[in-house]
């Protein structure tokens, strides 16, 4: 790609969290049978009428708002107008000249710095149904079946400029959205089951250039992997096109996961093709300025303004801090368990890499850990006050998370705690050092890896339960002595 540059933008559809749909009062709940959470108005019957739900405009002024967007003082909705099977209507309500929100943008870390990816607009619209395919993928597939379930479901559509410049910033930048969007509470953003799409186009261009080439777009990119691995592979194709003289067709193309390729589906439509129209059956829209800052109130503290506070504040690296605010639901463990009195530091450990170990194996997430927060803190609080070990600690929070047991009562059952007796811990250094007269004579003669050795065999020998610190001034002590 030495010649060209990417040019990417991002078309990302979040599912928001209502109960009812968008304009009727249908369940919106995921997995239930199919077709069964229909109505005349969501299936656009002849006589009916929809009528807004108003949590779905405070969802949408509320990402708006997150997303640092103007709010519009007057919108309306449109009417889309094309065919295909899952869209009951031969049309979809949505937004087009006026939308709820313009303007806004997005800060995402790339590389060492922070990069500001424009924000052209957020608008609201209904979801569509779903096709179910006979086969893997609608290319491979015999027929498909239809389930409306999804129709009318709350979308918000949010455009981003063609600000990004390659498949790792386009990540970067989709994992920053979902993660707001959490923390604002307005969708769930679960891509596994379709609360948040994204469509990604790209072009190429020369370097140097400031003219756009020539777009195509991606869709069914349902994964952050998806979403990388797709860009770079239509990059790939629209090279290898530009280098051998070729032209690029302005296109629709679907993302196959299983092959890893684009493959096309149709040529790019204009906004012309969709004939846009008022909805006649949809009153305009005139937002209370004073109803907007109430909501602008509302936000909580967004990632990362979180993620700064516990650089500052709290003294956590950029890493850790990062990790911990990628979620709010993370974030909010965190503080849970601060709130019960760990340190912040052995906390942030704990959560990034023992707990966020455990929930990777086990498939979970943080909100179905089986360890409370306040339960890790109780353990935490054991290796501060030097009740056990680091390396006990660890096998105490194993048995808590299969058995949901108090640390404090795990110990006491295994005979845990750690032997921080003089006495005792003496005896072992005593005998480790007279078993081990080569590893005594490596250390005199200038080889500090030996006192390692010798801490691990106390260790060995104990069990695990030696006071580390101790054993190791008193070796250190003996060693020195002889």
């Amino acid at each position: 790609m030495n010649k060209w540059e990417m040019v990417i933008g991002l078309e990302v559809h979040s599912e928001l969290k209502t109960r009812s749909k968008i304009f009727c009062g249908c369940s919106t709940r995921f997995g239930s049978s199919p077709n069964s959470n229909i109505c005349p108005v969501c299936l656009g019957l002849p006589g009916v009428l929809p009528v807004l739900n108003q949590k779905v405009l405070e969802f949408a002024i509320k990402a708006g708002l997150a997303l640092n967007c103007r709010i519009a003082a007057h919108s309306k909705f449109d009417r889309k107008n094309y065919y295909y099977p899952d869209l009951p209507k031969n049309y979809q309500i949505s937004q087009y000249d006026l939308p709820i929100a313009e303007n806004g943008w997005l800060d995402v870390e790339v590389g060492d710095g922070i990069k500001r990816i424009g924000i052209t607009r957020i608008h609201m619209e209904e979801d569509a149904g779903k096709l179910v395919h006979a086969g893997s993928t609608i290319t491979s597939s015999s027929h498909s079946l239809v389930d409306y379930n999804r129709t009318g479901v709350p979308l918000i559509e949010i455009v981003s400029e063609p600000d990004l410049r390659s498949p790792e910033e386009a990540r970067a930048y989709l994992e920053k959205l979902k993660a707001i969007l959490e923390y604002i509470e307005v969708s769930d953003c679960k891509m596994e089951e379709g609360s948040l799409r994204c469509d990604a186009n790209i072009s190429l261009r020369r370097h140097g250039q400031t003219k756009f080439g020539i777009k195509t777009e991606i869709k069914n990119l349902t994964s952050f992997r998806a979403v990388q691995r797709g860009l770079e592979y239509e990059a790939g194709r629209q090279q290898t096109i530009l280098d051998e003289g070729g032209v690029i067709e302005q296109e629709t193309r679907s993302w196959d996961e299983e092959k890893g390729v684009t493959v096309l589906l149709r040529g790019k439509e204009h906004a012309h093709d969709y004939r846009y129209l008022p909805d006649p059956d949809l009153v305009p829209l005139e937002i209370d300025r004073q109803w907007v800052e109430e909501l602008k109130k509302q936000l909580p503290e967004l990632p990362s303004a979180r993620k700064q506070r516990y650089i500052e504040q709290m003294g956590l690296s950029d890493y850790d801090a990062g990790v911990l605010t990628a979620s709010r639901a993370t974030a909010d463990y965190f503080e849970q368990v601060l709130a019960a009195g760990a340190s912040p530091k052995g906390a942030a450990n704990w959560v990034t890499v023992e707990l966020a170990g455990k929930l990777n194996q086990s498939g979970l997430t943080i909100s179905q850990s089986p360890v409370p927060a306040a339960q890790l803190a109780q353990l935490l609080k054991l290796i501060d006050d030097r009740v056990i070990s680091g390396k006990i600690a660890k096998d105490v929070f194993a048995r808590m998370w299969q058995t949901g047991k108090e640390p404090e009562q795990i110990i006491r059952e295994e005979g845990l705690t750690q032997i921080s007796d003089d006495d005792s811990l003496r005896q072992m250094v005593e005998q480790v050092i007279s078993q081990h007269p080569q590893t005594v004579a490596d250390f005199h003669a200038g080889k500090e890896k030996a006192v390692g050795f010798l801490v691990g065999q106390i260790m060995k020998l104990s069990r695990g339960k030696a006071n580390p610190e101790i054993v190791n001034r008193m070796l250190r002590e003996k060693l020195l002595e002889g």
